[in-house]
């Protein structure tokens, strides 16, 4: 099964919260591989609670030496746990749909798009099939498709960090979160952040290009930019996520 099994409500595209699949701790196995689709990308809730035990067992056997050293670097116990659970859960993704044990999964990196140097994106080098990761702390989200994709999952800030980030905005989206009663704010700050941060991260370009040279929109519905499919993604309370698919 996917997320292809699971009903997603019905509207225009782009308009409904598509609805990830919770990730299976180890060692349960994996649902069997079915192709994503660009209209539908397969998506995948990881719960750092619930695969915290098991990714830290596991993790020696399944990381490469790169991505063990980076986790090491974190200094809060939370922080290595949650970014240990995504990519532990992310190769045994890939290495389900590639036919290969997770520690073999091909990861490379693309050309970087602002200097074409090779430190852009991780990426599978045939292309077969697209990726993207986000986590923060105590959740993460993958998403799998056919093209360039982009995800990201944020918790709902304070309403001060609202204030001080809402010039990074578009000025429509800033002009729609000013017309908002303030204790709204937060949580379309947030909606509008990943809608635009997905985007700009299937673009290949993440944070590097400016935020606010693009409007997603920070109202009910996406604003999807042409080419590309932008839905909100249902995740725990407290937190919005968003994914950006590129049609």
């Amino acid at each position: 099964m996917s997320l292809l099994d699971h009903p997603v409500p019905p509207g225009p595209p782009g308009t409904a919260a598509l609805l990830p699949r919770p990730l299976p701790p180890l060692p349960a196995p994996l649902p069997r591989p079915v192709r994503p689709l660009a209209v539908r990308p397969q998506l995948w809730l990881v719960t750092t609670a619930v695969h915290e035990a098991t990714a830290a067992r596991h993790a020696p056997l399944v990381l490469e030496p790169a991505e063990l050293a980076r986790a090491a670097e974190l200094r809060r116990p939370a922080d290595r746990a949650t970014y240990l659970c995504a990519h532990v859960g992310l190769r045994r993704l890939l290495g389900s749909h590639l036919g290969v044990t997770p520690r073999n999964v091909p990861l490379a990196r693309a050309p970087c798009p602002c200097c074409g140097e090779p430190h852009g994106r991780p990426v599978l080098p045939d292309g077969r099939l697209h990726f993207s990761l986000s986590h923060c702390e105590g959740l993460s989200l993958i998403a799998l498709a056919p093209a360039p994709v982009g995800v990201d999952v944020e918790p709902v800030p304070h309403p001060d960090t609202v204030s001080e980030a809402a010039d990074v905005l578009h000025p429509a989206e800033s002009a729609e979160l000013a017309a908002l009663a303030p204790d709204l704010r937060p949580d379309a700050f947030t909606r509008v952040w990943t809608r635009k941060e997905a985007y700009l991260k299937g673009l290949g370009v993440g944070l590097g290009d400016d935020p606010a040279g693009t409007r997603v929109g920070a109202g009910p519905a996406p604003a999807a930019p042409v080419g590309w499919l932008l839905a909100d993604v249902a995740v725990p309370a407290g937190h919005h996520a968003a994914v950006a698919v590129r049609l």
